[in-house]
């Protein structure tokens, strides 16, 4: 879980190592995406090869519809993370989980408890304390750079909501693969007819190899390390270990890219971070007397499905 938490950190430093070698923000995006693609059906070969075979039923549920929320997500991260940087950009990704919580009562029938409205706005505070604390180079906290952030927060959290309605009845491998290679078709589209800015692709072999491997990392292992862990301890508490990706995040591009935080932008993190792993904690909690069942479900599909707060950084496209 710890490891998840770390691989889905170094997709900042990965994003903009390519904008060095001239890959514009878009191109970068497609390039994650259709490299993940790759991994990920190599691992429904291995794992989920009956779901290879899409039914007629789920081809606009999880290629058409799952695709165009993929493909919204990675362009509005990737233009977010060139213009605000990227611990500015994780911070407002981590918008996620109040987008889940305004909409989960009406989409999926979830109170909204007190607890969990109360942390959600701690974690909002501290989204935008780590915003506006964001400095350093590359780093322009322009309205369009933050707006394409927010949308970066809004997306991940309706396809956070779409994975819930989903990994229920098909398992979590083949929507993460049929809608991440919706994704990439999408952003192929966007490129060849929206986009001012042309495809762009590496063209050296140290290009390819970085590429290659931010796909693999942040799309395909990160995602199966964290359904690994899930069987194996208990949701809620799996999950509160990833909280480590915004820290992580920003103390590799203090490292990496000269990108850092002022004091009140440490601060913020520090009650980002805190928010959303108490959330994590409130709602994972069994009831009195009672173990959680960790133990994995005879389909191998995940078993424990509760919180919004708790699902919004679990489904990572």
């Amino acid at each position: 879980m710890l490891l998840a938490g770390l691989l889905w950190a170094t997709a900042g430093p990965f994003s903009v190592t390519l904008y060095g070698l001239g890959i514009p923000a878009p191109s970068v995006a497609f390039l994650r995406v259709s490299t993940g693609t790759l991994f990920l059906f190599l691992f429904m070969l291995r794992w989920a090869r009956p779901y290879l075979r899409l039914p007629k039923q789920d081809v606009w549920t999880l290629f058409v519809l799952g695709g165009l929320m993929v493909a919204f997500f990675q362009l509005a991260y990737q233009r977010s993370t060139e213009s605000v940087g990227v611990p500015a950009t994780v911070a407002l990704l981590y918008l996620a989980p109040a987008w889940v919580v305004l909409l989960s009562p009406k989409l999926l029938g979830e109170r909204l408890t007190p607890v969990r409205g109360i942390l959600t706005l701690v974690a909002v505070t501290g989204v935008w304390m780590t915003v506006f604390g964001a400095r350093g180079e590359g780093v322009s906290l322009t309205p369009s750079g933050i707006l394409w952030g927010c949308i970066t927060g809004a997306a991940y959290g309706t396809y956070t909501l779409f994975a819930r309605r989903t990994a229920g009845t098909r398992g979590a491998l083949a929507p993460l693969f049929w809608s991440t290679l919706g994704g990439g078709i999408g952003l192929l589209g966007y490129l060849a007819l929206f986009s001012t800015e042309p495809l762009v692709l590496p063209d050296t072999a140290a290009g390819w190899g970085i590429g290659i491997l931010f796909g693999l990392v942040t799309m395909a292992i990160a995602p199966l390390l964290l359904f690994s862990g899930i069987r194996v301890l208990e949701a809620g508490r799996a999950s509160i270990v990833t909280t480590i990706e915004p820290l992580m995040a920003a103390l590799l591009s203090w490292w990496l890219l000269s990108q850092t935080l002022t004091l009140s932008g440490w601060l913020g993190l520090g009650i980002l971070t805190a928010g959303v792993a108490g959330a994590y904690w409130a709602d994972g909690a069994p009831p009195s007397g009672k173990e959680s069942d960790t133990s994995p479900p005879p389909s191998g599909r995940l078993r424990s499905e509760r919180s919004p707060l708790r699902s919004a950084t679990r489904r990572r496209t």
